[in-house]
């Protein structure tokens, strides 16, 4: 099994790629961009200074912007056309547990609610805490929630959980000056119609799910993962596909940010994440997931959701993903 990292830096190594690299059987694909300082490919590091990337020929690299996460795009495709059986997603910040890793993708124990979104942090620790990209109008609005034994179902991506300064928004940082730390608790299934978001810095994507890794470029760099998390789920229904969580396997040595710019850079999120997902409910699926991926990407931009140009480089993506899949060496 060929089992890739992609993370975007613009530092040196960090503590969090070193630790990652000691794990012999996955290999590192570091994406560059304008800022990076250059890093030295190693055993099994790979980085991907910009003119690398441009070198790769992939009609994304002309489209995408610079100084932009969604340049993690091209590491996802340079990993997939290298025959990647499974991709794990995570930033420069994150240090594994020496228990770091994931289960196999099926899960028998569902969690479920009452209502459309579901706060997962809730089943994992009984403090007042939710993920970024939830909703602020659903924190207090007691949904029940359930755990029930299932059929194993499917899992198409897993979300661990991230402890000391996990993932959560800038209002949480901003209201509570406190680490967190989740309960050991076993991994768990979201029923579909349930929607909690998941990010891109601890989730490992199986190859059913590779053609939603897309990060959309029109959106802040605070919202890009979150809005590709709430689509992926959508699409991999049509597939019979869940999302699922697993207690912390990272913590967070988080690198220095300035939270009210972090406020300004989630407000598409505070503001857009009912509506979009509103639109996700009435958009009818078929089998293709090319076609599906399209299709919710020209429905954004009709809604002015993600800006008009995101449709061609949605187009672009899939083009190359087409491309690389047809071309991969697995």
């Amino acid at each position: 099994m060929k089992k890739y990292i992609i993370i975007t830096t613009i530092h040196p190594l960090s503590d969090g790629i070193l630790q990652f690299a000691r794990f012999n059987d996955w290999q590192i694909v570091l994406i560059g961009d304008k800022k990076s300082v250059e890093i030295d490919s190693s055993r099994n590091i790979t980085f991907l200074s910009v003119e690398d990337q441009f070198a790769l020929k992939y009609d994304f690299v002309n489209n995408c912007p610079f100084n932009h996460y969604a340049r993690k795009n091209i590491g996802y495709l340079y990993a997939i056309q290298r025959g990647a059986d499974v991709i794990y997603d995570t930033d420069d910040d994150n240090v594994p547990y020496q228990h770091w890793g994931m289960p196999e993708f099926f899960c028998d124990r569902q969690y479920t609610s009452t209502r459309d979104f579901v706060n997962v942090y809730q089943y994992f620790s009984e403090e007042l805490v939710w993920p970024r990209g939830f909703p602020l109008d659903e924190i207090y609005q007691g949904a029940e929630h359930n755990l029930t034994c299932t059929e194993p179902l499917n899992v198409g991506v897993w979300q661990g959980l991230a402890n000391i300064d996990p993932d959560v928004d800038a209002v949480f940082r901003l209201i509570f000056r406190k680490e967190i730390t989740f309960d050991d608790k076993p991994p768990i299934v979201l029923k579909q119609g349930n929607y909690c978001p998941f990010n891109s810095q601890n989730t490992v994507w199986q190859r059913k799910a590779f053609p939603y890794l897309y990060l959309p470029s029109t959106t802040s760099f605070r919202f890009t993962d979150i809005l590709r998390g709430y689509v992926a789920q959508k699409l991999m229904w049509a597939q019979n596909l869940h999302v699922g969580f697993t207690r912390a396997t990272v913590y967070q040595d988080r690198n220095k940010h300035d939270l009210m710019k972090d406020f300004a850079d989630e407000m598409e999120g505070y503001l857009c994440t009912k509506p979009i997902v509103k639109l996700l409910q009435s958009l009818d699926l078929g089998p293709d997931p090319y076609t599906n991926l399209e299709g919710v990407y020209q429905a954004l931009a009709e809604q002015g959701f993600v800006g008009s140009e995101e449709f061609d480089m949605c187009n672009a993506w899939i083009r190359d993903f087409k491309n690389v899949m047809n071309n991969s060496t697995a």
